[in-house]
């Protein structure tokens, strides 16, 4: 990793309610709260980047007709008003054109409902989620958690594919999840394959003044997925992703996280990592 330490703190823009059994194997069938976690991070060169961006008004005007409304019948979902990351961010000072990347771990509505608000960042994704999204017609879109008029002509104009960054070998202790990209070549921030949930999912590896963080997206939904090494029923993997790649990966988050107890590693839905202040 590099010598360059970065700042970063995390926000709730809105929530989800589903079974939690949907998202961890033997878990209760009762609906609880899944946070959408997203993260500001602050480059001492690059400035502010986001990973993901949680729920906002352009969500809701995406699934306002059919077959898009039916996203939001299946996970109701619930945003405060404010509660969007530009106006969170906002009311810290940070304007959003101030925003100089937005990193998308996947396409998924949840992770790119606000990218509208983002008008003038570069916008960072897989190529292989792109590909997905482009090949595929509303419906199947959506039957994969995608909606594609999220991502309007203005923002496909902005995008900038992890593939291109120059290659980063991970340390040796994630070595295992594949080729890493770094962002901006001096290995300050480096994008981690996380396959299975969805197409071209990644993670984001960093380090603060305390130590390495790792941002898994929905690599797990929650920390004590990774703990147990619990995934969600197959049904629900096979349903979004490819479930043998997903329990691969859940399997080696787990031994990441065994093997260097220190790394924060950080799903974009679990409670624990809920701010405490959060709108709600």
């Amino acid at each position: 990793m590099s010598a360059t330490r970065l700042q970063w703190k995390i926000y709730e823009a809105g929530f989800c309610r589903h079974p939690e059994r949907a998202t961890r194997a033997g878990a209760p069938l009762a609906a609880c709260e899944f946070p959408a976690l997203v993260f500001r991070l602050t480059h001492p060169r690059h400035g502010h980047l986001l990973f993901d961006t949680g729920y906002s008004r352009h969500f809701f005007r995406a699934t306002d007709g059919f077959p898009e409304r039916l996203y939001r019948w299946v996970t109701p979902v619930h945003l405060r008003t404010g509660a969007s990351f530009a106006e969170q961010l906002q009311r810290e000072g940070i304007a959003a054109g101030d925003i100089a990347w937005v990193l998308l771990s996947h396409l998924h509505g949840d992770h790119v409902g606000g990218v509208g608000d983002f008008a003038k960042a570069r916008i960072g994704l897989a190529r292989a989620a792109w590909d997905e999204l482009c090949a595929l017609g509303r419906v199947a879109a959506l039957r994969r958690g995608l909606i594609p008029r999220l991502l309007d002509e203005d923002a496909r104009r902005r995008l900038h594919f992890f593939e291109d960054c120059a290659a980063a070998a991970l340390p040796a202790a994630t070595a295992g999840f594949g080729q890493g990209r770094d962002l901006f070549g001096d290995g300050s921030v480096v994008i981690v394959p996380l396959p299975g949930h969805a197409r071209g999912h990644v993670g984001l590896l960093f380090e603060d003044a305390e130590g390495p963080v790792l941002l898994v997206a929905d690599a797990a939904w929650s920390s004590a997925a990774i703990r147990d090494n619990v995934p969600p029923p197959a049904l629900v993997t096979a349903w979004l992703g490819d479930t043998a790649r997903y329990r691969d990966t859940l399997a080696k988050l787990q031994a990441l996280q065994r093997a260097q107890p220190a790394l924060r590693i950080v799903p974009s839905h679990c409670r624990e990592w809920r701010p405490a202040a959060a709108p709600r």
